[in-house]
């Protein structure tokens, strides 16, 4: 895959996630019912979506560290080693910053 392919993907991934952003901060915002039942079943729906909306932002933000580095010349390159990274780990992870060895370092 070429890098003005990945660059695509890659915004148009991120405008997915900004639009479901929005609608997640919407029904966040949304008052309350004033039945207990409702308001506790509505609470613990909010929390499932204040979790999604995080691992959305950070997504988000590994998104847009990959633009930079497409922007800078250096996506593809590993950050900690300065290898190449992988297609194929780039074509499974398209924001991926590290090569799989140093990923692999990084999480054991």
């Amino acid at each position: 895959m070429d890098l003005t392919t990945r660059k695509q993907a890659l915004e148009a991934r991120r405008a997915e996630l900004t639009g479901h952003l929005a609608k997640v901060e919407h029904t966040l915002d949304a008052p309350m019912p004033k039945d207990w039942e409702d308001r506790a079943s509505e609470r613990q729906g909010d929390e499932v979506l204040e979790s999604l909306g995080k691992a959305e932002l950070d997504e988000l933000r590994r998104i847009d560290a990959a633009l930079e580095r497409i922007k800078a010349g250096t996506y593809g390159v590993c950050a900690a080693c300065g290898e190449r990274i992988s297609d194929a780990r780039l074509d499974l992870l398209p924001a991926a910053p590290l090569c799989k060895t140093c990923a692999g370092a990084a999480a054991g």
